[in-house]
């Protein structure tokens, strides 16, 4: 039986927060930004609640049916113009003492490929007892149908190994350029192209 999947409302924010600060508790980015334990779980969820925030704004969520995983999709046009003082007001209101809440936001947007519109896959999360199921897989799906429908490419920044292998199995190209965080670990912008039938 497949994935059902639905857009998230904003009565799913609450859910979407929960999943993708479990998922990512252990990531290696969320570590660099976050090194202590004890403040990654006081400050991870308020991260995550407002990139949940600005996605639910301006963008789409996608969730499963049985609330077990989601994904936070942004629509960039051609062109699209980085918002010079995002990085600053997130740190500001995040954690405003962590300077790596602010640098994360400038170094991924300083890669971020500005000249074609695409889709952005801003994070997925999927909980950690229900990983290796696929559902990550049939989330990212859901939208690369469409992509491929309407001719779109789409974009993401894989924060693992294992990550990177599971976007690379479904057609997303490293770009050649790796992001190394400083004093911490590798990023890979990836980028697939829509397949044509």
């Amino acid at each position: 039986m497949g994935v059902v999947i639905r857009v998230a409302e904003e009565g799913d924010r609450e859910l979407v927060v929960r999943l993708l600060d479990e998922a990512f508790q252990d990531d290696p980015v969320s570590n660099w930004v976050f090194p202590s334990e004890e403040h990654r779980r006081t400050n991870h969820p308020g991260l995550v609640g407002a990139f949940t925030d600005i996605v639910l704004a301006e963008g789409h969520v996608d969730v499963t049916e049985d609330g077990s995983a989601c994904a936070l999709w942004l629509s960039v046009p051609a062109g699209a113009r980085h918002d010079e003082d995002g990085p600053a007001r997130l740190r500001a209101a995040v954690d405003p003492d962590n300077e790596r809440v602010e640098l994360i936001g400038r170094l991924t947007e300083d890669i971020h490929p500005a000249d074609r519109a695409h889709e952005y896959l801003w994070m997925i999360g999927v909980a950690p007892g229900r990983q290796g199921e696929g559902l990550g897989g049939a989330l990212i799906t859901h939208v690369l149908d469409r992509c491929d429908r309407e001719g779109l490419p789409a974009y993401l920044e894989a924060s693992s190994t294992r990550s990177r292998a599971l976007y690379e199995r479904l057609g997303f190209e490293f770009t050649g350029s790796p992001l190394d965080l400083p004093d911490g670990p590798t990023m890979w912008p990836m980028w697939r192209e829509p397949r044509t039938s």
